[in-house]
């Protein structure tokens, strides 16, 4: 009998995983093909979150140009967020991520824009830091070059932790209920403590960044204390990636006139940077 094929003419058949051939006792490795291989990434993010450049590598036995191609092709098609050195699940998704895992997205353009808050400081000058990624590069930057005299005043544990050692800063704590998914500190005694400061300059990091919504972030009485913070600051700076627009979250923080200036990357959409320009707000492009 022959071995002829048994499918139709002019069909396409679909690309079949290859059995490499190995020694005599080792498990034979699958090679699977691009489409196989990227389904089962996504699998992997659905189970733990995210994935690593080093661990595609391993489990599929490609390399890290493969791999990053992979994650690439994944991110392009919403499937995933590219991380330094791998992926993420797409925020949308799961938006509270841990300060691990969100310090590891946009970290250039983070830095650039923590590096341009930190050149508003003067010397003698009270600054508000909120909780966040950005608001931690900005305590970097502080750590390299701050201004003499300066007071820093923060519910963020990561933002206290990188001050506390410095001479030339007096830091002030504001104590509460720890968030430990945002290393903040909120509620009643926060919001308590916060009416009765005041401040030059309050950067405030913000999830989303919609033209209509205003600012907004994950937690309701983290906003609740964002918002004493507007009040008690002279001018409130915001500080969002490009990737913050057009985003809603849950809970509103404040309209845009708030802000007398916007900290962003030059990757933000030109029409949005636009229109807060029309209205007064000073865009930084870091």
């Amino acid at each position: 009998m022959s071995n002829a094929s048994n499918e139709l003419p002019g069909e396409n058949p679909q690309p079949q995983a290859q059995v490499l051939p190995v020694p005599v006792g080792r498990t034979p490795r699958v090679v699977l093909s691009a489409e196989e291989r990227r389904r089962e990434i996504v699998q992997l993010l659905d189970k733990h979150g995210r994935i690593t450049v080093n661990e595609l590598k391993g489990r599929f036995g490609v390399s890290a140009v493969t791999a990053r191609s992979d994650l690439d092709a994944l991110s392009a098609s919403g499937a995933l967020v590219r991380s330094h050195g791998g992926g993420i699940r797409p925020l949308t998704e799961s938006p509270d991520h841990s300060l691990r895992i969100r310090e590891s997205i946009h970290q250039e353009e983070k830095a650039r824009i923590a590096l341009a808050a930190a050149a508003l400081l003067k010397p003698h000058d009270t600054v508000i830091l909120c909780s966040g990624t950005t608001s931690a590069g900005v305590a970097r930057e502080l750590r390299r070059s701050a201004p003499e005299n300066l007071t820093v005043i923060t519910y963020a544990l990561n933002v206290a932790v990188q001050l506390a050692d410095l001479p030339n800063i007096s830091l002030v704590m504001v104590g509460g209920i720890l968030r430990q998914v945002s290393s903040a500190f909120v509620g009643p005694h926060a919001e308590q403590v916060m009416r009765s400061l005041h401040a030059d300059h309050c950067f405030l990091g913000t999830v989303g960044l919609d033209l209509e919504i205003g600012l907004t972030t994950l937690d309701i009485m983290e906003a609740q204390l964002n918002q004493l913070m507007i009040r008690a600051a002279r001018q409130v700076t915001v500080l969002a990636d490009s990737s913050k627009f057009g985003a809603r979250s849950l809970a509103v923080i404040s309209d845009l006139s708030a802000m007398k200036r916007l900290i962003t990357d030059t990757g933000a959409p030109p029409e949005p940077v636009a229109t807060l320009r029309n209205r007064g707000i000073e865009v930084v492009l870091a």
